[in-house]
């Protein structure tokens, strides 16, 4: 393969002969390609000569086309690298040509390239990605500080160094330059380190991993009533996510798209982007690194890892990117998720879950490397996933956290937190300009809008209704005002609908039950989807009745689960039911009194009696509260 260098030779009227910088070894030689001697002795058999300082060979009398002395400069291509280690070259002989220095120059980092705009460099790493364009080749290359990108043009949109692979370690010699007001190293040559070259490179890029991906001490910003060791393991997510990235694995956040699994992700991307702004020197990194994919389902649905296998394996292909990380946020405890863990296992993706439903842990097994969860560490879900991820944003990038303040009480109020550290957490958001009534009104803002927004993140908009990273404070208020008004709107027309449709029964546990066909009584494909408008429905009880009440909104498959005052273990009652009704196509889960359950359709009403037989004999217990998380289905 020709050395496409600065100014291609195709370019040139004048053939090319490249002078080798002193420090250049034999790896720096390529077959087809001219370089500058000196003679350094002359034998019998021909003349020794130096192309560098640790490069020198033999030219052998019947490759030779003149007769040279110690010191004459001649033109010379590779000819044999033999077992031994001898090389020999052939001289070539040219009217004229064109002169250009080929070598390493001073090393440089990713800390420093941009120091040395306009210099012949070279710098050594791994490579973590290879993306073609169409023109140059760009492999992105982990170097000591961070990633530079390092451009190769072969021809327009034609691969360069096709030998070079991810995580090769190269050097890579050229000059440094800046484009688009970043710095690029525009190279001239791309080789393969081996052996103790490349042990040496390995050696430095880990002295100074643990300095970039290692997560900062920050203190809570509330006290929750957990072991030092949930703090610990969240430390340890912000540490995967940042070793991820830094060495060009992809993060993809799959949360639950309600206001706490946006109060999980929005913060988290925005410190990730953050941490990739910092350590890579491609502006445009972040943005194709970290994304969300909001899910509607509180669960991996097969759907959404077939749709995310197949973005991600078209990625690989096309820009050479790694398979990602996959973060499950708000969602992801369950054996519900296991298919499509199981999915990604086989092509070795590894999968993060930080969640706060109630957890199957021996179903996750084998399957994930790392699950935070507040029931593995006797807390519940009071303690919201959003309140855990803010604090993870804010080990991966602490200049962050006066922008989030008032997030984690965002996601208590809209999962219905009554967790001890909501106090702290209102009083914070006070403190950055939010009244509980705006924090609410943030909650119903989110939801009305992500249901709108399906399956797209709606990344800026989203931004500027959580009042995250937002450069206009005045629109993030008008926004909010503006859909959580639309949001009561609808659900009050919908509750106008759907109401006088409830039927309710006394429990003979004491609990007053009600139920909606939310299929022939409730509008469908419009907000609020059936989860909310049971949620509505139930809140609507509650402030009549007070607890303990039951709400059970059902449509020709599904069961969504409301309680306050009543105890109700679902993931357990699914248990029961998948038994008691193995034809019945039983799975479902949630928390504690909150959750949904799905059936073939013509089981229904035998799952649905025998799901309120369980709950007739569900423990009472006062001390639940109005504590119902308004997970939707």
């Amino acid at each position: 393969m020709s050395q496409q260098r600065t100014g291609d030779e195709s370019e040139s009227a004048s053939p090319v002969v490249y002078d080798l910088a002193p420090d250049c070894t034999l790896d720096d030689i390529e077959d087809g390609e001219r370089y500058r001697a000196t003679v350094n002795g002359v034998v019998d058999y021909g003349v020794f000569v130096d192309l560098s300082a640790s490069v020198s060979g033999l030219v052998h009398t019947s490759n030779l086309t003149d007769t040279h002395e110690v010191g004459d400069v001649l033109v010379v291509e590779l000819d044999e690298v033999r077992p031994n280690g001898d090389v020999g070259f052939v001289e070539v002989q040219f009217d004229s040509y064109e002169t250009r220095r080929v070598g390493p120059g001073n090393r440089v980092t990713a800390l420093d390239l941009d120091a040395f705009t306009g210099e012949s460099v070279h710098a050594e790493g791994r490579v973590v990605q290879v993306t073609q364009t169409g023109g140059p080749t760009v492999f992105q290359l982990r170097a000591e500080g961070g990633v530079l990108p390092c451009a190769a043009f072969e021809e327009a949109g034609v691969r360069a160094y096709p030998e070079v692979e991810v995580g090769d370690i190269v050097r890579a010699t050229g000059t440094a330059e800046s484009r688009e007001n970043y710095p690029q190293l525009e190279a001239d040559r791309l080789t393969v380190l081996t052996g103790d070259d490349a042990a040496e490179v390995r050696e430095r890029l880990a002295a100074d991993r643990e300095s970039l991906v290692a997560p900062a001490t920050v203190d809570p910003l509330a006290e929750w009533n957990t072991p030092d060791a949930m703090f610990e393991d969240l430390a340890d997510v912000a540490h995967q996510l940042c070793a991820a990235l830094l060495d060009g694995r992809p993060v993809r956040m799959r949360h639950h798209a309600d206001g706490d699994g946006l109060c999980a992700s929005v913060p988290l991307q925005h410190a990730l982007e953050q941490f990739v702004a910092g350590t890579w020197l491609d502006p445009d990194a972040g943005q194709h690194l970290v994304k969300r994919l909001p899910s509607k389902a509180p669960y991996y649905e097969l759907e959404d890892v077939t749709r995310d296998l197949n973005f991600a394996l078209e990625s690989q292909a096309r820009h050479g990117q790694k398979l990602p990380l996959f973060l499950m946020l708000d969602n992801g405890s369950t054996e519900e998720d296991t298919p499509a863990y199981r999915n990604l296992a086989h092509y070795d993706v590894p999968i993060v879950v930080v969640d706060h439903h109630h957890p199957d842990p021996a179903a996750l097994e084998g399957l994930v490397e790392s699950h935070v969860n507040p029931y593995l560490y006797d807390e519940d879900y009071r303690l919201t996933t959003g309140m855990m991820c803010v604090e993870v944003a804010r080990m991966v990038t602490p200049a962050i956290t006066d922008d989030l303040r008032h997030v984690p009480a965002v996601a208590g109020l809209a999962d219905r937190s009554e967790a001890d550290a909501m106090s702290t957490y209102l009083e914070l958001a006070a403190e950055a300009g939010y009244e509980r009534s705006d924090l609410t009104d943030i909650g119903e803002a989110l939801d009305y809008a992500t249901h709108w927004l399906r399956y797209n993140d709606g990344r800026e908009f989203v931004y500027d209704v959580l009042g995250v990273n937002c450069d206009d404070p005045a629109r993030h208020e008008e926004l909010v005002t503006m859909l959580a008004a639309r949001a009561d709107r609808d659900v009050s027309r919908q509750l106008d609908a759907a109401l006088e449709h409830v039927s309710g029964e006394k429990l003979d546990n004491g609990a007053q039950l009600y139920r909606l066909d939310v299929e022939n009584y409730a509008r469908r494909f419009t907000y609020p989807a059936p989860g909310k408008t049971t949620g509505a429905v139930h809140d609507r009880k509650v402030a009549a009745d007070g607890d303990p009440v039951i709400t059970i909104g059902y449509g020709p498959d599904f069961a969504v689960l409301r309680s306050d005052g009543v105890r109700l273990d679902i993931p357990e009652m699914v248990e029961q039911l998948q038994t008691e009704f193995p034809g019945a196509g039983v799975s479902g889960g949630g928390h504690l009194v909150v959750g949904s359950i799905r059936f073939v359709p013509g089981r229904r009403e035998s799952v649905v009696d025998a799901l309120v037989d369980k709950m007739a004999e569900a423990e009472l217990d006062a001390d639940l509260g109005t504590t119902a998380p308004s997970d939707e289905v």
